[in-house]
Formats: C-alpha cells, sequence, structure tokens
C-alpha cells in the first residue's frame, strides 16, 4: 500500500512539474519574465532538475539583467548537459555583461592534453561508449569462435583486441573526467561587490574587487570563508555568503 501511495505521489509531483513548466513557457512567450522565473524556480524547489529547467530560468534571468542568477543557472544546465551548445552560446552572452573582465590562462602540458580530450563527452557518455564498444566485443568474439579459417580467425582476433584497447581507453576517460569535475568547485559571485582578500578576516588587505557574475573556484573553507581562485589563477578568501557554488 505505501508503495502505491509513493508512485502516486512522483506521479502527481512530475504533473505538477510539468504544469510549471509549460506555464513557465506560457510566460516567457508573453515576456513576462519575472512570472516565468517563478514558475521554474517552483519546479526547482520541488526537487526536479533538469537541463531544460535551469536553461529556461536562465534566459528569464538574461532578460531581466540579472546577470549572477542568469551566469549561475546557465551554469547548473552545462552540468547536467555538457555537450549543449544553445546553453554554451547564452552563457556566453551572460558572461558578457559582468563587469570583470579576467583573463583565463590556458592551462599546458600533458595534464592539459587529457583533460582536453576527456572533456569531449560528459563522463555518462563515456560508460555508454564502453558499453557499446562491449557488445561489439562480443561480435567480435562470436565471429572469431565461430569462423572457419585461419584468416577470418586473425581478423577477428585483431578486432577483439583493438576494441578491447577502445573499452579501455572509454572507461579510463570516464574515470578521469568524473574525478576532475568532482573536484572542481565553481561558484558564482553574488554579492554586487565584494573583496577577495589576501587573508580570511574582514580587516585582511584587499586583493581583487569582484563584481556580480564573476566565475570563482573553491579551493578550501575556513568558517565563513572560502579560499577562491579566479581564471587568471589568482587566488585569495571571499566570504561565503557573497557566493553560490555550482554544484549544490
Amino acid at each position: 500500500m505505501k508503495n502505491i501511495l509513493y508512485i502516486l505521489l512522483i506521479f502527481a509531483q512530475t504533473l505538477w512539474a510539468q504544469s510549471d513548466f509549460e506555464t513557465g513557457n506560457a510566460l516567457y512567450a508573453k515576456e513576462k519574465y519575472t512570472e516565468a522565473a517563478q514558475s521554474y524556480e517552483n519546479i526547482i524547489n520541488s526537487g526536479k532538475q533538469s537541463a531544460e529547467v535551469y536553461f529556461n530560468l536562465g534566459n528569464c534571468y538574461y532578460k531581466l539583467h540579472q546577470v549572477a542568477p542568469a551566469i549561475y543557472n546557465y551554469e547548473k544546465a552545462l552540468l547536467l548537459n555538457p555537450n549543449d551548445t544553445e546553453i554554451k552560446t547564452n552563457l556566453e552572452f551572460a558572461r558578457k555583461m559582468t563587469i570583470d573582465d579576467i583573463k583565463v590562462i590556458p592551462k599546458v602540458g600533458f595534464h592539459k592534453i587529457i583533460a582536453d580530450f576527456t572533456s569531449t563527452y560528459h563522463y555518462d557518455t563515456w560508460a555508454w561508449i564502453a558499453v557499446g564498444l562491449s557488445f561489439l566485443f562480443f561480435v567480435f568474439f562470436l565471429g572469431y569462435y565461430f569462423s572457419g579459417t585461419t584468416v577470418k580467425k586473425r581478423l577477428f582476433f585483431s578486432g577483439m583486441f583493438l576494441v578491447l584497447l577502445a573499452i579501455s581507453l572509454s572507461v579510463s576517460s570516464g574515470i578521469y573526467e568524473r574525478d576532475r569535475m568532482l573536484n572542481e568547485k565553481p561558484a558564482i559571485v553574488f554579492a554586487e561587490t565584494t573583496s577577495l582578500k589576501s587573508e580570511p578576516k574582514i580587516s585582511a588587505t584587499d586583493a581583487v574587487l569582484l563584481h556580480e557574475g564573476t566565475k570563482v573556484f573553491i579551493m578550501e573553507s575556513i568558517a565563513n570563508w572560502k579560499k577562491v581562485q579566479l581564471t587568471d589563477e589568482t587566488t585569495g578568501w571571499i566570504e561565503s555568503e557573497a557566493i553560490k557554488e555550482v554544484k549544490n
């Protein structure tokens, strides 16, 4: 009985979320961006998440010229759908609204080459690639097992070997990408202005003045302070309440 009630509750929540999503879309089409944003926020607050909801919510805040919420929600959408070009495009438009012009220092070396390769796909996609290749490996194995000639057996054995290498590469890439994403802790500055301090205390020297919408990466936490790194590799301390973590 409890299982049936639970299923009915999930079904009702899904219908409610779908209703809010359609309502939000209708309000957005009428250029009622504040009301549309509230509809999308209702979906997220109910525990439902999707790239589409975050993307539409980001669009609402972009139209309302609220740069920090726009960037934050585009970043959330990109986490769920990292290969979506439309999300990436709109995120770049939103970033152009920020005041801070912080350079991005490109990473170099062997780790850069690996990261560029593994980030081609989400780690879930790498897993599905490995599954597909495993099926192909099984097909080659059947071909090898049932082949009647030495030439065919060699061909299928070679195919098995190459597919096995591809499976290993896919699994390794997925693990590397997953670890990279888990270790990376991006956050968006929500305070209109805030100072990056040299130490985790109010009286410390100001290193950089940051404005809303700037992206930072959290390195460590002490009390109500976060040590962060900017894209130009500048580091400093910022009050926790001034930023909002993307992966929360």
